[in-house]
Parts: structure tokens; C-alpha cells; sequence
């Protein structure tokens, strides 16, 4: 997981040990200068607290983790269909898996619900996605050094430098702690550890030994792991007894418009606008408050989603893993799946032609957040203000039709 707790879509995503996100590049990355760096790091570890030792020790001799460079270019929830992030997340397999966990784990989970006030089915979720219920995290072809990954990535991606370098002195503080060595220390390309996957910073900030054995072993022991995350998820502002959200269907003649996935209205208004549960009911009372999201457009599921969601989001922004979480997390307690399918045959635009799309969305003089190939939220909205200026549904959906009508307005800036 990648929390610091920042503000909502500032975050950095994870790539963890989700086979629904792994990648697997092959093709090394140089890093030029990678000794010198070596030694400006173990400086910079030091000045924050690092005893000299550790922080030699650590780092003499390594080199750089050939895979991890190509890594940060190839982000699954970012690069692929949300319908094929969650199918291959959310399977049957899983769900049965989880659900025996569930079982197996029940008197600590009720100990965290308890100390926390967050759901177990929503933790187990967690813990499915990041780590397939840490099945994975003793196989060398998918963990690997926390430390030489992280040094790789200080020393070698010039986009966020600053931040692999708090990671990677935070890796070392944990050594320093003694609540890890460095052979136990694995964890993903980017540093992502344990059942979990906390990033290092996380760790130091929400870990927590939840077994009594004196060290915060999210690598070895379920309850720390699992107690780590409630808690910071509490810390994030979960809310307890609340849910993340629901699917919900549409009536017809709706204006698409609110659908922003920002406006956040009482249920009871969303029902006196028509829209109904797609399965089960609304809260009761109905002054729970929820923002509709259609992360598909009008042709696939929509969503009414609570505070909790947000804070899901805390720990991976990549939309397609908090809805992966969140539905995993029904599906655990028995709920059914989705009731209105995905448009499967859409063809989803690659990178490069979404940050087309976004870059002639700036030219036309719409504010999308930023060219970076990521349709969030301010991507979204251009969206839908584009579609409403041109006369189509306003529903912020980005395909390949809607690129060809942006495309057919102009070169970006004319």
C-alpha cells in the first residue's frame, strides 16, 4: 500500500503482488551513477537517525533490481479495463479462499473490529488483493529486496526521486528497529511489504504488534498484518458500522450530469431521483451521505459511494483497486455479483491516447488535471463538460469513439 496520508488522488498506487497488477519487464534498466548514489544515501540516512552501520550495511555491495525500473512504466490498474482488473481479482477461487480465512481467523479479526471499528470482511479484502492471502509473499519470482529495489528506484527514476529516497530511509529505519532483518525484508518493485503491502513510511507510521511478541511483523504474523491495517484505515477516517457503498441502477431519462463522483447527495435524495439497489436496500434513515460514480459510463454499473470508499482509496487511488476491494469485500460476506454487466466489447484506449485525449482536452480549453495518461476525477469532469458542450450523454466515459469525436474538433491549442 502506498499511504501517506496525503490529500484523496495525490497518492502514489501501488504496485504490489496482486497477480491481477503484476507485471513482469524483462528488460533491464541502467542506472548511471548508481555507487555514487549508493554513497549520497547512506549520508542521507544518517542525517535522519540511521545508525551509520545499518545504513553501510544495507546498502554496501547491492545493485540495481533490473526489474523494477520498467516496472514504473506498466501499472495494471492504470493500463487495463476495470472489468478485467476486478475479474481477475474477484474469482471464485478467491472468494472461497477468503471466506476460509474468514473462518480461520475469526476470534482475531473480532479482537481488531473491536480495537479498530473496521469491517472484517473489508481487512480479509485487503488481504486478498494485496497478497492472494499471503500465498505469494514466500516466492522469489514475485517478492524481492525491499532495499535494493527501493535504492534502484532513488537512484534511477528521475520523476519522484525524493520520494523512493523517504522510502528507502524509512526501509532502514525498520532495520535499525530490529522488527525485520534484511533477508525477510521483501516486498514488491516499489517496496511494498508483507500480507498488506505497507510501504515503508506506512509502516512506521500504522504498524502495530497486534500478537504481543514484541516486534511488528507484518511479514510472518496475520494478526499484526491485518491489525496494521485497520488501523490505518481508522487513521484515514473510517467510518464504523458504515458501508463502502453500492451498486445501483438508473432510470431512464437520468441526468448524467450527476454523476460527478464528487457531489456527495443523502440517499433519500438519490432515491427521490429514482434510483434504486441494484441489490438488498439503501441504508435505513436514508441521511447517509453518497457521490454516484459510473466508471464505465452509461453502459456499465453504476455506483453510489460513501465516505469509506475515499478511504479505500487511501490506500491504492487507482479506481479499479478500490472497487476491486470493496466488491471482494460483498462477495466474502455472501453478497452476489454485479447486476449490470461491463460494455466488454469496448475497446479501452492505450496511455499514449489518453494522454492524447487529455492534451487535447487542455487545448480545447477544459481543465483535466494534468496530461498523465490517468483518467481520475478532474479528467472525468473535462470529460462529461465536453460531452455536454458537443451534445453527448455526459457520463465522463473514455473509449476510443470519444477520442475520435475529440480528435475530429482539431489539433490540441487550435
Amino acid at each position: 500500500m502506498r499511504p501517506t496520508l496525503k490529500l484523496l488522488f495525490t497518492l502514489m498506487p501501488l504496485a504490489g503482488l496482486n497477480p491481477a497488477r503484476a507485471e513482469s519487464p524483462t528488460e533491464p534498466a541502467p542506472v548511471p551513477g548508481f555507487a555514487s548514489c549508493l554513497g549520497e544515501l547512506t549520508a542521507l540516512a544518517q542525517e535522519r537517525g540511521v545508525p551509520r552501520a545499518v545504513a553501510e550495511t544495507a546498502l554496501s555491495g547491492i545493485v540495481p533490481d533490473p526489474a523494477v525500473l520498467p516496472a514504473t512504466r506498466s501499472q495494471a490498474e492504470f493500463v487495463r479495463p476495470v472489468w478485467d482488473y476486478i475479474d481477475a481479482s474477484v474469482t471464485p477461487e478467491r472468494v472461497a479462499t477468503g471466506q476460509a480465512k474468514l473462518a480461520e481467523w475469526s476470534e482475531v479479526l473480532g479482537r481488531i473490529e473491536a480495537a479498530y471499528g473496521v469491517d472484517r470482511h473489508v481487512l480479509v479484502a485487503f488481504w486478498g488483493v494485496e497478497s492472494t492471502y499471503g500465498s505469494v509473499l514466500d516466492k522469489p519470482g514475485v517478492v524481492r529486496p525491499v532495499v535494493p529495489a527501493l535504492a534502484t528506484l532513488a537512484c534511477g527514476d528521475k520523476e519522484r526521486p525524493g520520494l523512493w529516497r523517504d522510502e528507502l530511509v524509512a526501509a532502514l529505519k525498520i532495520l535499525a528497529d530490529g522488527d525485520a532483518d534484511a533477508e525477510r525484508m521483501t516486498g514488491s518493485w516499489a517496496g511494498a511489504m508483507g500480507h498488506t503491502q505497507f510501504m515503508p513510511t506506512a509502516y512506521l507510521r500504522h504498524a502495530v504488534d497486534f500478537d504481543g511478541d514484541g516486534k511488528r511483523d507484518i511479514w510472518r504474523s496475520v494478526p499484526d498484518a491485518l491489525a496494521s491495517t485497520a488501523n490505518f484505515l481508522k487513521a484515514s477516517g473510517w467510518q464504523p458500522k458504515e458501508g463502502w457503498g453500492l451498486e445501483v441502477l438508473l432510470p431512464d431519462g437520468f441526468d448524467y450530469t450527476r454523476a460527478d463522483e464528487t457531489t456527495e447527495r443523502p440517499f433519500s435524495e438519490w432515491q427521490a431521483m429514482g434510483l434504486k439497489p441494484a441489490a438488498g436496500s439503501f441504508p435505513e434513515g436514508g441521511e447517509r451521505r453518497a457521490a454516484l460514480l459510473l466508471p464505465a459510463g452509461a453502459k456499465g454499473p453504476a455506483f453510489l459511494l460513501e465516505p469509506n470508499f475515499r478511504v479505500i482509496l487511501r490506500y491504492n487511488t487507482a479506481l479499479a483497486y478500490a472497487l476491486t476491494v470493496a466488491h471482494l469485500s460483498d462477495r466474502l460476506r455472501g453478497a452476489p455479483g454485479f447486476v449490470r454487466d461491463w460494455p466488454r466489447g469496448d475497446r479501452m484506449l492505450s496511455t499514449e491516447e489518453r494522454t492524447d485525449l487529455q492534451t487535447r482536452l487542455a487545448g480545447l480549453g477544459y481543465a483535466v488535471g494534468g496530461a498523465d495518461g490517468k483518467v481520475g476525477p478532474k479528467t472525468r469532469a473535462a470529460i462529461r463538460a465536453f460531452q455536454t458542450a458537443t451534445g453527448l450523454v455526459p457520463d465522463g466515459y473514455a473509449d476510443a469513439g470519444l477520442l475520435d469525436r475529440i480528435r475530429a474538433t482539431g489539433e490540441p491549442g487550435k
